[in-house]
């Protein structure tokens, strides 16, 4: 590829809201342009399947292959509102970059050999080949399988593109993406960067939401604004041994489930839900502002993308814990927040194509950088 490419980048995260796509322009040094976004919601039923899915449950086999059409056929309107809104054609575009939905993910478990670490597995939902087939557009997926193989933990996947976006050559930067789950990326002025799973993002706020108010997220946090921290329920959830264990690390709704969350909530005094909603956000904040304070004390700003970035009062909590640092949306640094993962998948693909690397080792741990994703040809 010697010359300008287009290509679209498609993401629906653990917070399950519906799919974010982006159309991105890129040189051949790497340089990207987002030209245009998107966002098709998931119908309610669509999303209650594939809450389910993240457990076991019968019939799962079908299920899931019913899901992995439905959400191809939701990232196919996507793919179809970019080129509509600017007028491009689909033989212009060189590839999309379809991550598809994580239903579950336990890397580095379950099949070690006395002389063989364990792989393990990260299931993303998803048809590349109904995609490419309903778009008539390249198709990149399947970007954690050959981390994995390699020892790695498949997550996360967008530090190298964060570095590549938002580093900078003169100071450490750190980019804290919060979805379903948080993510944080530790830029090095060197060129060098870290990231892992910090824990939850968002996912148990909007469970918590969904639950008590019946709206899909607290918008702004300004239920959360209403309660009051409970002290207990706090010191009970940040004691969970994830967060203290080492990068490189991933986690996911495997954990970080309604079920985990009952746990912690069946010997408790009964607490206002809008308490427990307020505990839950100053959760998701502290544990953030724990990796940032332990692995990038030198770092002099926070960018915040993701739907988490939208939440104020979790924008306040984070900047409350981070006295001295800057606390910024990534909207200030030119890529708006729910454009981030999905213009990360993009580049992914652009990676693909050009099969050059796209992991970090010292992100995922595993034996060497590799290119990442399979082309599914229209």
């Amino acid at each position: 590829m010697s010359a300008e490419a287009l290509f679209i980048g498609l993401m629906s995260g653990t917070s399950l809201d519906g799919v974010d796509g982006v159309l991105a322009r890129f040189v051949p040094s790497g340089a990207m342009q987002v030209l245009a976004h998107a966002f098709e919601p998931f119908p309610t039923p669509f999303k209650t399947d594939l809450l389910q899915l993240n457990q076991s449950g019968p019939d799962e086999l079908h299920r899931a292959a019913l899901a992995g059409n439905g959400i191809a056929r939701h990232y196919a309107q996507v793919v179809q509102a970019l080129l509509t809104q600017t007028g491009h054609a689909p033989e212009s575009i060189t590839a999309i970059g379809a991550h598809g939905q994580t239903v579950r993910h336990r890397p580095l478990e379950f099949d070690g050999l006395p002389d063989q670490p364990a792989v393990g597995y990260s299931l993303q939902l998803n048809n590349p080949s109904l995609l490419a087939e309903l778009t008539g557009i390249d198709v990149v997926a399947d970007f954690r399988s050959r981390d994995l193989a390699a020892g790695g933990q498949g997550a996360p996947l967008v530090p190298a593109f964060h570095l590549g976006v938002f580093g900078q050559t003169q100071r450490c930067v750190a980019v804290l993406n919060i979805g379903g789950i948080s993510n944080l990326s530790v830029l090095l002025p060197d060129g060098q960067a870290m990231g892992w799973d910090c824990g939850p993002g968002n996912a148990l706020m909007d469970h918590w939401c969904q639950t008590h108010t019946g709206q899909p997220f607290d918008r702004n946090g300004d239920w959360a604004a209403t309660g009051q921290i409970s002290p207990m329920l706090l010191a009970r959830l940040l004691g969970e041994s994830y967060l203290s264990k080492q990068p490189p690390k991933s986690t996911g709704r495997d954990l970080f489930n309604p079920a985990w969350l009952q746990q912690h909530l069946d010997d408790l005094p009964d607490l206002f839900p809008q308490n427990i909603q307020a505990t839950l956000t100053a959760f998701t904040a502290h544990a953030c502002v724990r990796d940032v304070r332990e692995y990038a004390p030198d770092a002099q700003k926070l960018i915040v993308c993701g739907g988490g970035a939208l939440n104020g009062h979790l924008m306040a909590l984070l900047t409350q814990g981070l006295p001295g640092l800057q606390v910024v949306s990534s909207e200030e640094q030119g890529l708006p927040p729910l454009q981030v993962e999905a213009a990360a998948f993009a580049w992914l693909a652009f990676k693909a194509v050009r099969r050059e690397p796209a992991s970090l080792t010292s992100v995922t741990g595993a034996r060497g950088a590799r290119v990442l994703g399979a082309v599914y040809p229209r």
